[in-house]
């Protein structure tokens, strides 16, 4: 399958079901058709509407669609999505609310980079804003960055948001959500070790694999079952001759939709038969739940093959982070060198993907912190996206995070050292 006409063929199916959706629903809808009484035609129109928008959605990046906030003086502030740092595989980038004063606590969110956008993330970032300033890392999709930027796997993400969390400074308070869970841990703590004034002030792991076989899902089964060989043969391919990647080895987004998808076949079927009728009873809308969702669920991205390859390997299959016997750029990282960095982790008592031990691990690592900087919490009830983004994250994890936060700000050393030079 590590062919570019493999992912073509990928493309052009994509393509050519867009278009025959486009068409069902501009055929349909001639004029003429609605003087003959027959639902057929009806039927057709909104079914080539329904698939001309999912299959659009597939190669289209998200927007964050967070035009303006509502401060405390009453006032909509304008919001503007800042670059705070550009590198070829993704960017830092600062949601700012634009004529507020600066908030008090600042927090990276470190989106995952695993098929889907940061954009996933939005009614995080919403949440957040409201006394927050929110920094988050924005990937790029592999098909569209050239082959001539070279390669990026685990160990290039965790130098990544190590100079992320440099730039940031010692007040920064991150926030690590499902698949950066463990590299982010691995992050600070090579932190720790090598420059300890740029550490955070506290890092939240949320729903994350730290120690994949604590508790085993089927997410964690399949890395088991599969070999690596097996698993670059079926998994990757190369980048077409549509995208600037052209040429460039990536585990394709539409690939992971595929299996995504076809593990809740029945549920996504039915999701999607519901919206055709509605779109043919005029009870659909542009923004209404069925498109909300799907339009970010199947806005997906291309993985770089080497870093798709090396998680499965490293953190999965190896367990190195887990074992403690993980290394970037040929330094072993020692995560009992976090000494000053309050952790804490959060789960979903239902998480079928990270399940409740694999995320909590972490603290264990932490075997050079004082139990007073470190806290866990479970969410009953609550599974993989809701203690992210749903009514869990809202009304019961988030306040938890941000009073976490309160408790551990580590006021910025220069700050200090200007007011001993005045004393």
């Amino acid at each position: 399958m590590r062919y570019m006409m493999t992912y073509d063929l990928m493309e052009t199916m994509r393509n050519t079901n867009q278009w025959m959706g486009a068409t069902a629903s501009a055929m349909a809808s001639y004029p003429l058709f609605s003087m003959i009484p027959n639902p057929a035609f009806s039927m057709m129109a909104a079914w080539g509407e329904v698939t001309e928008r999912t299959f659009q959605r597939m190669i289209a990046k998200p927007d964050w669609g967070i035009r303006t906030f509502t401060c405390e003086d009453g006032k909509d502030h304008l919001v503007d999505i800042v670059p705070v740092m550009e590198r070829p595989f993704g960017d830092l980038i600062h949601i700012r609310v634009n004529g507020r004063e600066e908030q008090p606590r600042k927090v990276l969110l470190v989106a995952p980079m695993s098929g889907h956008y940061a954009t996933l993330l939005r009614s995080t970032v919403k949440s957040l804003l409201v006394n927050c300033e929110v920094y988050v890392t924005d990937w790029h999709n592999a098909r569209d960055i050239p082959v001539s930027e070279g390669k990026f796997d685990v160990e290039d993400y965790t130098l990544y948001l190590v100079d992320f969390m440099k730039e940031l400074g010692p007040d920064t308070h991150v926030v690590a959500v499902c698949q950066p869970a463990p590299l982010t841990l691995a992050a600070t703590a090579y932190l720790a070790e090598v420059d300890p004034k740029a550490q955070p002030s506290t890092l939240t792991l949320i729903g994350g694999p730290v120690d994949p076989d604590a508790t085993p899902t089927d997410v964690t089964d399949f890395g088991r079952r599969v070999t690596m060989g097996q698993l670059e043969e079926t998994m990757i391919q190369r980048v077409g001759f549509k995208y600037k990647g052209v040429g460039r080895m990536v585990y394709p987004g539409l690939l992971q939709l595929t299996s995504f998808m076809s593990m809740n076949a029945d549920r996504h079927s039915k999701a999607f038969s519901d919206q055709i009728q509605r779109v043919m009873r005029g009870e659909a809308s542009d923004h209404d739940a069925h498109n909300r969702f799907y339009d970010e669920y199947l806005a997906v991205m291309d993985m770089p093959a080497e870093f798709y390859l090396s998680t499965v390997e490293r953190v999965f299959k190896n367990r190195e982070i887990a074992r403690n016997e993980f290394v970037v750029a040929g330094h072993k990282v020692d995560i009992g060198k976090i000494t000053d960095v309050a952790v804490k982790s959060v789960e979903g008592a239902n998480d079928d993907i990270s399940a409740p031990g694999q995320c909590i691990a972490a603290l264990d690592l932490c075997t050079g912190l004082p139990d007073t900087k470190k806290a866990s919490h479970v969410e009953p009830g609550a599974g993989h996206y809701g203690i992210f983004a749903g009514r869990s994250w809202r009304d019961n994890i988030r306040p938890l995070v941000i009073d976490f936060m309160n408790a551990n700000t580590r006021k910025p050393q220069r700050r200090a050292a200007n007011k001993n030079k005045v004393a």
